[in-house]
């Protein structure tokens, strides 16, 4: 889609130079700014199979005013180049969204300087070159579509761009519990404006899925909270500590798991073996464990001291089969 960007043939008026007027330290006259509209995001399921409910598009709107544009997601002060002063929810007639619902888009109005230094960024936006725009924003509520249960939580098991029986899965995004800024962008993830979902947390919870797609598909600058960072390393130490233990855990298994199969299979190199066992994962670990410990069980039954023609032990060995 391509709804997330800088509108043509925007003409402000005086009520807008002085809205304008509450963010800047100086009065500016008319002809020394550059005065903009643009659609920030909408209610439209994006590339990465999220969405905003129309309820937070309300809630965005109230945090970008006064938010920073920049260029690419850059935090450098120097790639500053526009602020919003006003925002509104706009229903589009005729028009629905990817899931059947009426499509509302997030507006804006924003402001640049006229200057030499933006003289040919301006230039570039009225040729309709620098046009496309994403934001970033942090959001308390993911929900799927496909069971309303949290997305957050761990609770839902089902996977964003699939379709269970004829719902296509994605996670409706609600609760706006911040907005950061919204960039100049050659690509925006979300297909009407392109949205940078940031890293939230609440409760001191958070979505590691979201955050390992970001780290892998973003291509722009991450910035994390000093509590965002903490809470990411803890997560990444409490793993490192299991893994730990599922590693010592893993080899325990092996040891014992040799054991056993140089007493059901004598004849077995127990070297080979445990080479064998060191590249297996551990449901195929267990299984052998556990059809070694039946074949021993039953080369432990005690026989009848009177047995007339005892039979010779099956050695098929089929418990080993897989």
């Amino acid at each position: 889609m391509t709804d997330g960007y800088i509108e043509k043939g925007y003409t402000p008026v005086q009520d807008d130079f002085d809205k304008i007027r509450q963010f800047t330290r100086t009065d500016f006259s008319e002809e020394e700014l550059y005065v903009f509209s643009v659609i920030l995001c909408s209610n439209d399921v994006d590339r990465d199979y999220e969405k905003f409910s129309v309820a937070a598009l309300y809630e965005l709107g109230e945090l970008f005013v006064g938010k920073t544009g920049i260029k690419d997601h850059s935090m450098k002060s120097s790639d500053q180049t526009a602020r919003v002063f006003e925002t509104w929810v706009e229903k589009v007639e005729g028009r629905k969204t990817a899931d059947g619902e009426d499509y509302y888009v997030l507006r804006a109005k924003a402001y640049m300087v006229r200057n030499d230094e933006n003289k040919s960024f301006i230039t570039e936006i009225e040729a309709g070159i620098k046009k496309e725009v994403s934001v970033s924003c942090a959001m308390n509520s993911s929900v799927c579509s496909v069971c309303g249960k949290s997305k957050k939580s761990g609770e839902c098991n089902h996977i964003n761009g699939r379709t269970y029986g004829n719902k296509l899965c994605f996670s409706i995004l609600s609760d706006a519990a911040d907005a950061y800024e919204w960039s100049f962008v050659a690509v925006p993830a979300q297909r009407d404006a392109g949205v940078t979902k940031s890293f939230n947390f609440k409760n001191g919870e958070f979505d590691m899925t979201d955050i390992k797609k970001s780290l892998i598909t973003d291509k722009n600058e991450i910035v994390l909270s000093n509590k965002e960072a903490r809470e990411i390393c803890a997560y990444i130490e409490e793993k490192e500590e299991l893994a730990a233990l599922g590693e010592e855990y893993k080899k325990s298994l092996i040891k014992e798991l040799v054991s056993l199969c140089a007493k059901a299979i004598p004849e077995m190199d127990t070297s080979v073996f445990s080479g064998v066992a060191s590249v297996m994962t551990m449901k195929e670990l267990l299984s052998f464990k556990n059809a070694f410990e039946k074949q021993q069980a039953k080369q432990n039954m005690p026989q009848p001291q009177l047995s007339s023609a005892q039979k010779k032990p099956n050695k098929s060995l089929n418990e080993f089969r897989i």
